[in-house]
């Protein structure tokens, strides 16, 4: 089966905050996560997202990143052929960060990509 094309987005055109209907899917491992993310973002580790994909909305605008944008690519391509609308960030949380938008850890410090 072919990969559907997913739409990319270049950090200045993904949304800053996320909530009602837009959502930062962040699929790093867990240290990665741990290390820092962008706050509000929701983390489904790669490997968990088929299991986990009642807990995504599918009506939802979904922007999905990793670190650089492989693996986003990836489950960006899965989610798409699974009726989602997902859009890939294009070169990840080092893009992120890189633009000086915020990285937090769990517990609410300044974190790293």
């Amino acid at each position: 089966m072919d990969d559907p094309d997913v739409p990319q987005a270049a950090i200045s055109d993904v949304p800053s905050t996320f909530g009602d209907g837009v959502v930062l899917l962040d699929v790093r491992e867990d240290d990665e996560w741990q290390r820092g993310h962008a706050p509000q973002a929701r983390h489904i580790p790669m490997g968990d997202v088929p299991a986990r994909l009642a807990e995504l909305d599918a009506d939802a605008e979904l922007y999905v990143v990793c670190h650089v944008g492989g693996r986003s690519q990836r489950v960006a391509q899965y989610l798409a052929r699974n009726g989602f609308r997902p859009v890939n960030v294009t070169g990840g949380m080092l893009a992120w960060a890189g633009a000086g938008r915020p990285v937090v850890t769990d517990a609410g410090n300044v974190g790293t990509v």
